[in-house]
């Protein structure tokens, strides 16, 4: 099978999307895995499948599968990648849409200056609902790795978020700790990890291990997630520049029971066909 692809990136986040408008794909996990390999495939974090509408309110309907080939609910990048690719092909002449995703609605707008918007929902601290094992809900709870205890705020963004705050970003033991975190027991579908230094009330500094792809040089839902802990710890102020290694992002959040904004680019880097 031959299979026309395009490759895309939100600040480094990088995605490969499918266009399934016209003909469904039913991709395997291992042809999954195949495209997002690096060295024997396209190589990305995230493949993005492009289908029509499910929902009589909405335009489109996107599906996210990690480069493990699991499906996961949302990606905040990947949000705003979906916009330029339908626009850039004439696929849609509206600059907002409405998309259906594995985590419900999501809302993305084509800015004047090229940048994409994205309302990504109201987040979700019911551990229940993240989902999380916790008896009650709390600012933070404590974690236990590899010996060790952590201070980590759990909330969702669509998908489930374990933020903690430290002190250097650099030293942060992302590669070591966050797959420990992202397979941790008290999270039953897994977690994406997240390390925030402060630098400010409206300046943060992000890492983020995705659960299914690893550390990725960007993570939307993971900068939507810290921002809202750092304003829900008193720590940060409602409007955020969240700096990652691939870039930054202007986050929002105007407070408990509102959705958070995100605001960022999305470019195309090439086309191309690869055989399965």
């Amino acid at each position: 099978m031959r299979l026309k692809f395009t490759k895309m990136h939100g600040l480094g986040n990088d995605f490969v999307v499918l266009d399934a408008l016209a003909h469904p794909l039913a991709l395997t996990p291992q042809q999954l895995r195949r495209i997002a390999e690096r060295h024997f495939g396209i190589g990305c974090d995230q493949i993005l499948q492009v289908e029509p509408a499910r929902q009589p309110d909405t335009d489109f309907y996107y599906r996210i599968f990690n480069a493990d080939g699991g499906e996961v609910e949302q990606c905040g990048n990947g949000a705003r990648c979906f916009v330029r690719y339908v626009r850039e092909r004439g696929l849609t002449a509206k600059r907002e849409l409405r998309v259906g995703t594995l985590a419900g609605v999501i809302v993305p707008r084509l800015e004047d200056d090229g940048r994409v918007t994205v309302d990504m929902g109201v987040p979700e601290f019911e551990p229940s609902r993240i989902p999380f094992e916790a008896p009650v809900r709390a600012p933070s709870y404590t974690l236990e790795v590899n010996g060790r205890r952590l201070e980590v705020s759990a909330l969702s963004i669509g998908n489930p978020h374990a933020v903690q705050v430290v002190a250097d970003i650099e030293r942060a033991p992302v590669a070591a700790e966050g797959p420990l975190i992202e397979r941790h027991p008290r999270f039953p579908q897994r977690v994406n990890a997240g390390y925030m230094q402060i630098v400010s009330r409206s300046r943060i500094l992000l890492r983020v291990h995705e659960r299914g792809a690893g550390e990725t040089l960007a993570c939307g839902t993971g900068a939507c997630a810290a921002v809202v802990t750092g304003i829900m710890r008193g720590l940060l102020d409602r409007e955020v520049l969240v700096t990652a290694r691939g870039g930054d992002l202007g986050i929002s959040w105007a407070g408990e029971g509102k959705p958070v904004m995100m605001t960022g680019p999305a470019v195309t880097v090439f086309e191309g066909e690869i055989e399965l």
